[in-house]
């Protein structure tokens, strides 16, 4: 017990000397732009189809499962509309879909690096007299904190959507989803599903790095720090929701 609690705050103290490493300026802004809208290609945009597709169906099951549960005659019939769209601006599109996306960019992250590191690719650039945490690790935060507000826009006009798809089946109306819909919106829940996704962004990809860019050994290392990457990420990510729902909401 003494020893894991040890090991822990170990990890903590070298996650923050990480990224005081990373979080400075870098030495050839052209190099660090460059990779930068690199990062952001490969973390965002070929990320785009996933969160379409996922919340699509997402937002079509809500408007179902509401419809048919929740709905009763003493309920007015917009709190189909209404509540599908208080799901997706408040918790899916921001921290159910950067769960997902945990998976799929945190674990690439972190095999990215590790790769990197059990081939010396890493000790190379150090020896060169780079700062490699910067080089390598800066691109990836800055990219996927810019591209993630866009992503999480996009998720919830796909579950829009496909809220609206379910019109097709017969469960609900249009017109009963419009009124839904703009029944008291409140712009800034949805300001605070890009706040939380910038945030969980930055932890998304730091602890990533941070897993990628520490192993030891070799290639059975490498997969063990991914998938470490991806339940620890994913495990803040959570963590830090309860906090920032309490004080943004």
């Amino acid at each position: 017990m003494v020893n894991s609690f040890t090991d822990a705050l170990a990890g903590i103290g070298r996650y923050v000397l990480l990224m005081g490493r990373v979080l400075t300026q870098p030495d050839r802004w052209r190099m660090f732009f460059r990779q930068y809208v690199t990062e952001m290609f490969q973390l965002g945009y070929n990320s785009i189809g996933i969160v379409l597709i996922i919340s699509f169906f997402i937002g079509a099951v809500i408007c179902l499962q509401i419809k048919l549960n929740i709905q009763s005659p003493w309920m007015p019939r917009m709190v189909v509309g209404y509540t599908t769209r208080e799901i997706m601006l408040l918790e899916f599109s921001s921290s159910i879909m950067c769960l997902i996306l945990a998976g799929k960019v945190g674990s690439n992250i972190a095999s990215e690096l590790g790769t990197m590191r059990i081939t010396q690719q890493i000790d190379a650039l150090d020896i060169m007299g780079v700062n490699s945490a910067n080089y390598l690790i800066l691109p990836k935060v800055a990219g996927l904190m810019t591209v993630m507000p866009i992503l999480v826009t996009f998720s919830v006009a796909s579950g829009v959507l496909g809220a609206y798809g379910t019109s097709l089946l017969g469960t609900t109306t249009v017109p009963e989803l419009n009124e839904g819909f703009r029944y008291q919106f409140n712009q800034w829940f949805f300001w605070c599903g890009l706040i939380k996704a910038v945030v969980y962004a930055f932890i998304i990809t730091s602890v990533s790095a941070y897993k990628g860019y520490t192993v030891v050994g070799g290639s059975v290392e490498v997969g063990k720090a991914s998938t470490d990457a991806v339940v620890l990420s994913s495990i803040l990510v959570l963590f830090s929701d309860i906090f920032l729902t309490q004080i943004l909401t």
